[in-house]
């Protein structure tokens, strides 16, 4: 089946984070501007997922869902095909999305006051939970080598104070699109198990690997340790929904779910009848739409980084997975402000800020290339005339 990912859609006026809050939040015109900045797709989700929709719509009665097997299944099967991970149903709990299934894992294994460890630069908003939660944010600082981020698992031990709880790790890595190696994985169980640490492994990008890259699920790289790692996976960023705020929280150990599950009970959610449906319609019927997708994302990744690394001092890293380009500016020699005012105010071109990724990305603006190819060329053309005086 064709999936036409040049074809254009406007999302303006559809309250769209990305597109409707540019203006307000960076000061660039959505009229003529680009928006690269928040991590969803400007493509249609596949048609299995409008058409469950569109029958939802049709039937009118929106009450409150009941009975997941057909959901659950979805994910069991998924996983199972695509990533050779065998999932029980009794693993899965359901959360509004994953940031927040991350904050209740904040809460079910540490105590205010307790240390979350995160390896920096990473996505933002696991810093914002551990603060909001009042736990002690320990930043490892990723270290960048041979074009790379590698772990510093020994400057990391050098760090801990004993009142560290747990790891919010991100695999594959967003920003830089690093997927990880199964030796990396193992050594870092291995670290959390000496220093009695639970392991939040964040998957959600698990879907979007390059044929360079082969993702191995936490649980498959470190069966040994299933006593202390927590899973996170959505079909939100691998379909495009992120508007449906449903995510899983995949715990294969009775033990360490106990806590998990009592914390998620007390906040007394239950789940998105939308989100539920469209996730269970896109793992029974979007594999061939994911396929065209990567085969697109891989094209769009290459237009971006050629056209970027073509600009002297500025380099795009190499990335194994993602839709989501992390770009070092520190070559130019500029401060922070002057590149971010010439991508911003001369391009017209948003992406995020690196700081916000915390301890490594002041030098860094993150762009997402998930949108159709002209308009990819049409970013790269302007951010090249804005350093032209460089080239």
């Amino acid at each position: 089946m064709e999936f036409d990912f040049d074809a254009p859609v406007d999302r303006l006026n559809t309250n769209c984070v990305k597109w409707d809050m540019l203006e307000k939040l960076y000061g660039v015109s959505a009229k003529d501007g680009i928006a690269m900045w928040v991590a969803d797709m400007d493509f249609k989700a596949p048609p299995a997922v409008n058409a469950t929709l569109q029958n939802m719509v049709n039937h009118g009665v929106h009450g409150y869902f009941g009975d997941d097997r057909a959901y659950k299944q979805s994910i069991i099967s998924w996983m199972e095909n695509r990533h050779d991970w065998r999932v029980d149903p009794s693993w899965i709990s359901t959360v509004h999305g994953l940031v927040a299934g991350t904050a209740l894992c904040i809460q079910a294994y540490s105590e205010p006051g307790d240390g979350v460890i995160l390896f920096t630069p990473v996505y933002h908003a696991f810093s914002r939970m551990v603060h909001a939660n009042g736990r002690e944010l320990v930043e490892s600082e990723l270290v960048m080598r041979d074009g790379k981020y590698h772990m510093d698992l020994e400057a990391l031990e050098a760090q801990l104070t004993g009142r560290e709880k747990m790891i919010v790790f991100c695999s594959p890595h967003n920003p830089s699109g690093r997927v990880w190696s199964v030796d990396e994985l193992k050594l870092l169980a291995d670290f959390c198990a000496k220093h009695d640490l639970v392991l939040i492994s964040d998957e959600i990008h698990h879907d979007l690997v390059f044929p360079s890259s082969s993702h191995t699920p936490m649980v498959n790289a470190a069966p040994k340790h299933l006593d202390r790692i927590v899973m996170l996976t959505a079909a939100s960023k691998t379909f495009n929904l992120a508007a449906g705020m449903t995510g899983n929280v995949i715990i294969p150990d009775e033990k360490l779910r106990e806590p998990f599950t009592k914390v998620h009970g007390s906040v007394g959610t239950s789940p998105n009848r939308f989100g539920i449906m469209m996730t269970t319609a896109a793992y029974a019927h979007g594999e061939d739409w994911l396929e065209a997708l990567i085969t697109y994302l891989d094209g769009n990744r290459k237009t971006f980084d050629d056209g970027i690394n073509a600009i002297p001092g500025i380099r795009s890293i190499e990335m194994g997975s993602t839709y989501l380009a992390w770009v070092d500016f520190s070559g130019t020699g500029m401060s922070r402000e002057e590149f971010t005012s010439r991508v911003e105010g001369t391009a017209r071109v948003v992406g995020n800020h690196g700081p916000t990724f915390g301890k490594g990305g002041e030098n860094f603006l993150r762009f997402n290339f998930a949108t159709p190819r002209a308009r990819v060329g049409e970013a790269v053309s302007r951010i090249q005339d804005a350093f032209a005086d460089l080239q």
